[in-house]
């Protein structure tokens, strides 16, 4: 009989866990839930194992204790986020009480920063996988020895051990097809025009180390590509196996190295898919030719992380970036003809008024298709989070729960009710515009698109 694992996204409300950002769904309005790619490779692994495994999203619905009596797994693996560390945890605890033998293994970001105590502090956890987890839970799979095992911590008799951190995986062409067989690709779509969607993870890592992200701690400093050719055999999969043609291009950094954007590209518009995809971009690693050549491989629309509409607030962060950059940038997307998303974050330790202000009037000029004002999150691992303890931002009662929306700590300037109060108000400014309205609606194909539209406008309207 084959051994079993069972991989979990806990019973949460609706949280995008991918390492970097961990992003609450229902509060950021137009940002879909994705699928737990993270699962889906490691599952893929444990297949080649001839282990049995199965995945599931209980933010997403379903009883999680009800499933695992039902599928008894020898092992249960679990994706752990910041913010919802404490529930996540208790989960493997009422899983561990009723089967004592099952060996529970936890996995996420928060383990960067926080792994030893985790064992120390809860009997119910045996292992946590620190890094990239696939090689790693490979070998746990395997049998190997523990302490013989990079990027882990367990228990051995009345201590907690970590081995080291693991190197990452230089040649991600070796890893394994995410199992998508295993989940609902249905329930996975494009907020636009409510088709499914998959996440094709093309790189990983990012030599930028912003001020506030977790790219670099979680994936590395070096960008790692898979091969053009290895991406368009997963297209082509799930083209044929889960009738697919909406993907997203997800990496750290996509236009890093400009060959390998145009060697992709290129075999793209060779293979004549028909497909269409979405990507990532810093406003200082793209220009008109390459975008050109991406709507032409089937890119409709490019993500921008802007960040602020001040000079001031990028040099501080370490974003090494320009204004005039940013509107280059956006001007170029135009000319592509293809969509554009920015991504601002609001309550950064030096924001003020006057530098929001900056942020949201740079939103409005640049007027891209869609926004995210994120309020700033200091996630462990991270420059923001040492800096923000060592100034004394954070609240003594301070919470990672409705994290990206309700700010964390204060600024230098502003309360958190200020900075909360200004990120509606950058919110509404910028969606509420009749222009915008009139552009959105003037671009419909469908009547699913105008329903999405009007969900989205509603939960503005009643949330934002």
């Amino acid at each position: 009989m084959k051994k079993k694992v069972f991989f979990i996204y806990p019973p949460s409300p609706v949280l995008n866990r991918e390492d970097r950002c961990q992003q609450p769904v229902k509060e950021l309005f137009i940002i879909p839930p994705l699928p737990p790619m993270d699962l889906l490779y490691l599952a893929g692994v444990a297949e080649l194992l001839n282990y049995e495994a199965k995945v599931s999203d209980y933010s997403l619905g379903g009883n999680f204790m009800e499933d695992l009596e039902k599928f008894q797994p020898d092992y249960l693996v679990v994706n752990v986020a910041t913010p919802t560390f404490e529930s996540d945890i208790k989960t493997i605890e009422l899983a561990k009480k009723r089967f004592p033998k099952m060996i529970t293994i936890a996995k996420g970001a928060p383990f960067l920063a926080k792994n030893k105590d985790v064992l120390y502090e809860n009997k119910y956890v045996d292992i946590v996988i620190v890094g990239e987890a696939e090689e790693t839970l490979k070998e746990i799979l395997e049998g190997k020895e523990y302490n013989d095992i990079l990027g882990i911590c367990y228990k051995e008799v009345y201590t907690v051990k970590y081995t080291g951190r693991r190197p990452f995986i230089e040649n991600l062409d070796e890893l394994p097809f995410p199992a998508r067989h295993l989940i609902d690709n249905n329930l996975y779509r494009r907020p636009d025009n409510d088709k499914p969607q998959a996440i094709i993870k093309v790189a990983r890592g990012c030599p930028y180390h912003c001020f506030f992200c977790l790219a670099t701690p979680v994936s590395g400093v070096v960008v790692r590509y898979r091969s053009p050719e290895n991406i368009i055999l997963e297209i082509k999969d799930c083209i044929k196996n889960y009738k697919i043609t909406n993907f997203v291009f997800w990496s750290d950094i996509f236009n890093q190295d400009k060959a390998w954007v145009v060697d992709l590209c290129k075999k793209l518009i060779k293979e004549n898919l028909k497909i269409t995809w979405s990507a990532n971009t810093r406003v200082d690693t793209i220009d008109q030719s390459l975008l050109n050549l991406m709507y032409k491989a089937g890119c409709r629309l490019v993500s921008v992380g802007v960040e602020s509409g001040s000079q001031f607030i990028l040099d501080k962060i370490e974003k090494k970036t320009t204004i005039f950059e940013i509107r280059d940038c956006f001007k170029m997307i135009k000319r592509a003809k293809m969509k554009s998303y920015a991504y601002f974050v609001i309550g950064l330790p030096w924001d003020d008024e006057a530098t929001i202000k900056q942020s949201i009037d740079l939103a409005i000029e640049l007027n891209p298709d869609f926004v995210s004002f994120y309020t700033a999150v200091p996630l462990p691992a991270t420059k923001f989070y040492n800096y923000a303890q060592n100034y004394n931002l954070f609240d003594k009662d301070y919470s990672y729960k409705n994290a990206y929306y309700y700010p964390i700590i204060k600024t230098h300037c502003l309360s958190k009710e200020r900075v909360m109060e200004l990120h509606k108000l950058a919110v509404r400014k910028f969606y509420l515009r009749p222009s915008y309205v009139f552009k959105m609606l003037s671009q419909v194909r469908s009547l699913s698109e105008l329903k999405n539209y009007f969900r989205a406008g509603m939960s503005l309207l009643f949330n934002g």
